[in-house]
């Protein structure tokens, strides 16, 4: 049987639910799909962790999120950014897990009242590859991937992760302390999400 092929009406007709943040958010990343594809790369003390953390705190204000602590596992530094963030907050929707295989988060996902987001940290790291990590969104069309990715001189490291970058809606940058919107949904031109002040106006010299 071959697949179907949607009209202009279909497209139009399509309502989707976005995320209703704040102009924190929403000035530099716009108002995503709940269920949008992320992608989120940057160099080692850029500031991305710290990001990605923030992120997942603010994306337990509107379901559930599960994060696949692959790189750090729950080492020390993981858990002063848990304390730094009050991650505490948000207990009741936030979950970590470290090593599940493909099948094995499928069949955590599969479970009632299973997490909305999911944020793999990261892609490199974790145990798959391009085609698992395209049938886990597949297999979940509902849920919202997060992947996190190592760089390379500034570019996800890789060829799976370059290949998952370029069919994920978000792509974000962190560079700075800055994370910057590169993908299909972005905000105001010119925004930037304010990782970290301090650590800006170190890496701007202007202490």
């Amino acid at each position: 049987m071959s697949k179907r092929a949607y009209s202009v009406r279909d497209i139009e007709a399509k309502k989707w639910v976005t995320l209703p943040w704040s102009e924190k958010w929403s000035l530099p990343f716009g108002y995503p799909a709940d269920n949008a594809r992320w992608f989120i790369s940057g160099a080692s003390a850029s500031g991305k962790s710290s990001f990605v953390m923030q992120l997942a705190k603010e994306l337990c204000n509107y379901g559930r999120v599960l994060y696949m602590s692959y790189e750090e596992g729950v080492n020390q530094s993981f858990q002063r950014r848990l304390q730094y963030l009050h991650m505490d907050e948000v207990q009741g929707r936030f979950r970590v897990a470290t090593g599940d295989t493909c099948d094995e988060l499928a069949a955590r996902l599969r479970k009632p009242k299973s997490a909305k987001y999911i944020i793999v940290d990261s892609f490199q790291v974790a145990p798959w590859d391009y085609p698992e990590a395209v049938k886990l969104m597949e297999t979940f069309p509902k849920r919202c991937f997060i992947w996190i990715s190592q760089e390379k001189k500034s570019q996800p490291l890789g060829g799976g992760a370059v290949r998952l970058k370029y069919i994920c809606d978000m792509k974000v940058r962190v560079v700075g302390y800055k994370a910057y919107c590169q993908g299909r949904s972005i905000g105001e031109a010119g925004s930037y999400y304010t990782v970290w002040e301090e650590g800006i106006l170190k890496t701007s010299n202007q202490i």
